[in-house]
C-alpha cells in the first residue's frame, strides 16, 4: 500500500506546502527515497526524467539546510534547462523557509552570479559554470553537506566525467551524496563506488504507461523522410509534438522548413542563447499546438508535459536513447505516440533499438502522401563528399542520388546552382559511419541517376558543369571555386 507524504517523516509545514501545489501521493521514487535521505544515508536513484527525483532528494535536503549558514547544498546538471527547471521546483517546495537558492550555468554573464553567490544556500549548476566560479573563487564548497549528481548518465555521455570529479574533489569528504540517472551502467557504478558511503540502491519502473503508448515506425525512400513528416504532423490528431534530431543542423533545417509550410514549430539545440533556448520553451508550454524540433542534448532533462506525439525522424543510436525519448509522452495516465521515420541510412541504429526484445515497435504501412516540393533553386545542391568533384545533383521526381524532398534539398535552406563565387556545400547530418551521406544520396539505391556534368532524364532542368572549374588547397585542406 503506497504511503502518504505525512508518513515519510517530513515536517508539518513541508506538508501544508507540498499539499498548496497540489501534490496530493508520493511517486514511487519518492516514496522509496525521502526516508532514506531523510536518515542521512547516501542513494542512488535509478529514474527517469518526469518520475519526481526532484522532490525526492529536495525534500530533505530543503528540511536539513539553514538559511544564512552558506552554500550547504550543491546540485549538478548536465544542462542549463535542467538547472533552471531543478532551482525553480526547489524554490516553490521551500516557499516555507525562503532559501536562497541560485541556479549557475554557461551562456549568460558571471556578474550576477558573482553577486549572488555569498548569499547562497543552494546552488544548481552546470558542471563547466562551476569550474569557472572556482576558477575565480567566487564559490565555496567547504561548507557543502548535500551533493547531488542529477542526470549523472548524461553528464557522462556529454563529456563531464573529469570536470565533475574536479568538483567534487573541492567538497568536504563528510557529506551525503546522491546521485540520479536513468540508467546505471559501469561507469556510474564507479563513480558511486568511488564517492559515495555504502549508498542504497533506489531503482522504479519506467514512468511511460506501455498500455497507452503506441510504438511504429515507417520505412521509406531517401529523401522522403520531410514530406512523410509533414504529411503525419497533418493528419495526426497532435497537440503537443516533439521531433527529435540527431544533429543542430538537421533540427535547424526541419524546424525552418515547418514553419515555411504554416507549421508553428522552433527548434531546439546547444547552439542558442540561454535568451534563444527560454524564448522557444516558453512558447512550447504557452501553446496547444506546436512542434519542438531538438535535439537529444537539448532535450535531455527537461519536464515537459501534455506530450501527444514523439516523432523519432533520425533513429537514436540504441535502446536508451530511444526510450529517454519516448519517455516525454504517455504520462500520467494520458495516451502518447512515437513514430519513428526511416530511410537506409537508420537502419544500423535501429537495429540496435530493437536488440531491446521487451520494446513493441509494429512496422506501419507507408501510406499516400504528398512530395513537398520546395522552391526550384533549393533542388540543386552542390556535393563535396560525393567524390565527384564539380557535379550537381538535381532534384527531379526521378529519386535517387536528390530526389528533391530530403537534405540535399536542403528543407529550405538557400541552395543554388553555382554562379560564380564560392560553391555552396550540402552537409553531412547522419552519425551513421555507413550508407549515404546525406539523406537522398545514396550509392545506387533505387534507380538513383547521377551522370557526368548533368543529370539527363532525372530532372526538370539541366545544368552542365562549370566551365574552367579549378580546385585550389588552402590551408592544408581542399576548397574548391569556380573561376569564370
Amino acid at each position: 500500500m503506497k504511503k502518504s507524504f505525512k508518513e515519510l517523516g517530513l515536517s508539518e509545514d513541508f506538508l501544508k506546502n507540498l499539499e498548496e501545489f497540489g501534490f496530493k501521493e508520493p511517486s514511487d521514487i519518492q516514496e522509496k527515497t525521502i526516508p532514506l535521505a531523510m536518515e542521512g544515508k547516501d542513494v542512488i536513484g535509478g529514474s527517469a526524467t518526469g518520475s519526481g527525483k526532484t522532490l525526492a532528494f529536495g525534500a530533505s535536503i530543503i528540511e536539513k539546510t539553514k538559511h544564512g549558514d552558506g552554500l550547504q547544498t550543491l546540485i549538478m546538471t548536465p544542462t542549463r534547462e535542467l538547472a533552471e527547471q531543478v532551482s525553480r521546483s526547489l524554490i516553490q517546495f521551500s516557499k516555507f523557509k525562503k532559501l536562497n537558492i541560485l541556479a549557475v550555468y554557461g551562456g549568460v554573464s558571471l556578474v550576477p552570479q558573482m553577486e549572488d553567490l555569498p548569499r547562497a544556500d543552494i546552488v544548481v549548476g552546470t558542471p563547466g559554470r562551476l569550474l569557472d566560479h572556482l576558477a575565480r573563487k567566487t564559490i565555496d564548497l567547504s561548507k557543502v553537506k548535500f551533493l547531488i549528481l542529477d542526470e549523472a548518465d548524461r553528464m557522462l555521455d556529454m563529456g563531464f566525467l573529469d570536470d565533475v570529479e574536479r568538483i567534487i574533489s573541492r567538497c568536504p569528504k563528510e557529506r551525503q551524496t546522491f546521485l540520479f540517472s536513468a540508467t546505471i551502467s559501469t561507469e556510474i557504478s564507479k563513480i558511486a563506488k568511488k564517492y559515495m558511503k555504502d549508498p542504497t540502491e533506489v531503482a522504479v519502473e519506467s514512468y511511460i504507461d506501455a498500455s497507452k503508448l503506441s510504438q511504429v515506425y515507417y520505412d521509406v525512400f531517401p529523401g522522403k523522410k520531410f514530406s512523410l513528416l509533414v504529411h503525419l504532423l497533418k493528419q495526426e490528431e497532435s497537440k503537443l509534438v516533439m521531433v527529435f534530431c540527431n544533429t543542430k543542423r538537421s533540427a535547424d533545417s526541419i524546424g525552418k522548413n515547418l514553419r515555411n509550410l504554416g507549421i508553428n514549430a522552433l527548434a531546439l539545440h546547444g547552439d542558442l542563447s540561454q535568451n534563444q533556448r527560454t524564448r522557444v520553451l516558453d512558447k512550447f508550454h504557452d501553446s496547444e499546438k506546436f512542434v519542438l524540433v531538438c535535439t537529444d542534448v537539448a532535450a535531455r532533462g527537461l519536464d515537459i508535459k501534455n506530450v501527444s506525439h514523439v516523432y523519432n525522424y533520425d533513429s537514436p543510436k540504441n535502446s536508451t536513447e530511444y526510450i529517454h525519448r519516448i519517455g516525454r509522452t504517455a504520462r500520467a495516465g494520458k495516451e502518447g505516440k512515437a513514430i519513428t521515420i526511416l530511410a537506409d541510412r537508420d537502419y544500423e541504429n535501429f537495429r540496435s533499438v530493437l536488440r531491446d526484445s521487451s520494446l513493441k515497435i509494429e512496422r506501419l504501412e507507408t501510406p499516400e502522401f504528398e512530395e513537398i516540393a520546395l522552391p526550384e533553386a533549393s533542388r540543386f545542391r552542390y556535393k563535396r563528399d560525393s567524390g565527384e568533384r564539380g557535379r550537381y545533383s538535381s532534384g527531379g521526381r526521378g529519386g535517387g542520388r536528390s530526389s528533391g524532398y530530403g537534405r540535399s534539398s536542403g528543407y529550405g535552406h538557400s541552395s543554388r546552382p553555382s554562379s560564380g563565387g564560392h560553391s555552396r556545400y550540402s552537409h553531412d547530418d547522419s552519425d551513421s559511419r555507413e550508407g549515404p551521406k546525406s539523406e537522398g544520396e545514396s550509392s545506387g539505391f533505387r534507380g538513383s541517376r547521377h551522370s557526368g556534368g548533368s543529370d539527363r532524364g532525372s530532372g526538370p532542368r539541366r545544368f552542365s558543369r562549370p566551365r574552367n572549374f579549378q580546385r585550389q588547397k588552402r590551408h592544408g585542406d581542399m576548397k574548391f571555386r569556380n573561376r569564370w
